[in-house]
């Protein structure tokens, strides 16, 4: 039975700078960091052979992300576009997206143009991160709009 979505793995080109924007620009905690090199049941279970990775496990609100950043096998750049198959994006709920747009851009996101307002229910933009992964920024303004319940995440639920 699943019993629901425990993280998303995101693959970085450059561990630290990541590190440093999804704490300090997303506001993300980290909960723990590892280091693997040619480790037999990791490589038995992601399929890859003498693999070497930095992980961190990051959380925040109702979310944990997992940031990788393969040193072996030698990583590939297969970055979507929003229309392809796969993960393309992944989006972050705000609750004062022109403040957010604002903020981060400050920490070297790179958005592909301006807020967009969808009449009066919502807002949304996307950006990337200094590794160039495709980040949304949403804003829900219409309480018929499904969204996270703030109060809910405040108190574990």
């Amino acid at each position: 039975m699943i019993v629901g979505v425990h993280h998303i793995a995101v693959g970085v080109s450059d561990f630290d700078k990541a590190i440093t924007f999804y704490t300090e620009a997303l506001g993300f905690s980290v909960e723990r960091e590892a280091e693997f090199d040619n480790v037999e049941k990791v490589d038995q279970a992601i399929g890859l052979q003498n693999a070497k990775a930095r992980t961190a496990m990051l959380s925040a609100g109702n979310i944990f992300l997992e940031l990788w950043h393969y040193s072996n096998p030698e990583p590939r750049d297969h970055r979507s576009r929003p229309c392809d198959f796969g993960y393309p994006h992944f989006a972050l709920q705000v609750d004062d997206i022109a403040a957010e747009y604002d903020r981060l851009k400050k920490h070297g996101m790179k958005f592909v143009g301006d807020i967009v307002h969808f009449d009066q229910t919502s807002s949304a933009i996307y950006g990337r991160d200094p590794c160039g992964n495709l980040i949304e920024i949403y804003e829900i303004k219409d309480a018929d709009v499904p969204q996270l319940d703030r109060a809910s995440l405040k108190h574990g639920h």
